[in-house]
């Protein structure tokens, strides 16, 4: 076995930049405000989503899940928001006449 100043410097150094790769990829991995895990959803004002536009007011979340079926089968672009006065079923301005007919004219339960 040789030994030599090379070798006996340069296996601490390679340590200590293991340690310290390690380090940087714990810090990543457990920085706060990072989790991959989606947060429980907030209901706002139905006028705190920007352009959509509420064009239906279903009582539950099953009925409104039905109605943006309805206009989603009908190629509208369509989503399903939880405000504070409760669920609602929300359109582009572009879309809104659209949707609005495809609802009147859908058959009644």
């Amino acid at each position: 076995m040789i030994n030599n100043s090379f070798s006996f410097t340069f296996g601490p150094l390679l340590a200590v930049a293991g340690v310290g790769v390690l380090i940087l990829i714990l810090k990543w991995a457990y920085k706060p405000g990072g989790s991959l895990v989606q947060r429980p959803v907030k209901p706002s004002s139905s006028d705190n989503y920007g352009m959509l536009v509420p064009i239906a007011h279903p009582t539950n979340y099953a009925d409104g899940e039905r109605i943006r079926q309805i206009l989603v089968d009908a190629n509208i672009r369509a989503t399903l928001a939880f405000t504070v006065e409760g669920p609602r079923v929300m359109v582009w301005p572009a879309d809104e006449s659209i949707a609005r007919a495809t609802l009147k004219a859908r058959p009644s339960r």
